[in-house]
């Protein structure tokens, strides 16, 4: 019998294989690092899936993912908390975090308006979003859905609920990636980047 028959092994190839970006090739090779892991590290590798899965959950306030009943940014006193970030997706928070160029709080919406694949607002976290508005004293939203038909969207449509509530909504510009040449720009990309345009000091 071939090793990849061994139903164990079958079925942990499957389970990464289902994983996003893994192929049939890695995930073969990442089944078979695991079987190499000393008995106690795969036990450490096992557990902390579990323990992952078991404890982290959103948070009550921004939706972002936590251990606890609020997360480190919602908690962190020195936030400017006149500003909201809304982004689609946990790595956004994340990839924002990383330019440490922002210091407001986020909103997380899990998702983005799209008819095509049944969801619509109800299944993101509006509610919650519009909540934070009518009881707290936010003066910014910044709308950081992807430039997507999809996140364009839901952008606008946080927007038109947003408007009446005399919150200022701004959104993310878009434009030419450093070290990007214009020639190889998409329309959408190109028109984003000079409505984006900044003055030169």
């Amino acid at each position: 019998m071939s090793s990849y028959q061994v139903p164990p092994l079958a079925r942990l190839i499957e389970q990464f294989e289902r994983l996003p970006g893994i192929g049939r090739k890695t995930a073969q090779r990442l089944a078979f690092f695991v079987l190499d892991l000393p008995p106690g590290e795969a036990e450490q590798f096992a557990a902390a899936i579990l323990e992952a899965r078991q404890t982290i959950h959103c948070c009550s306030i921004c939706q972002d993912l936590t251990d606890g009943d609020v997360c480190a940014i919602c908690a962190a006193s020195e936030r400017d908390r006149a500003t909201i970030c809304v982004v689609e997706d946990p790595r956004d928070v994340a990839a924002i975090e990383r330019t440490r160029e922002y210091n407001g709080l986020y909103h997380v919406l899990h998702g983005v308006i799209s008819p095509m694949d049944g969801v619509g607002p109800d299944q993101l976290r509006v509610k919650e979003l519009l909540a934070r508005l009518s009881n707290e004293a936010v003066e910014e939203v910044i709308m950081a859905t992807n430039p997507t038909v999809e996140g364009e969207a839901t952008a606008l449509y946080l927007a038109r609920l947003i408007a009446p509530l005399g919150v200022r909504v701004t959104r993310l510009a878009y434009g030419i990636p450093v070290g990007g040449d214009l020639e190889y720009a998409d329309d959408v990309t190109l028109s984003r980047a000079l409505e984006g345009r900044s003055e030169l000091s």
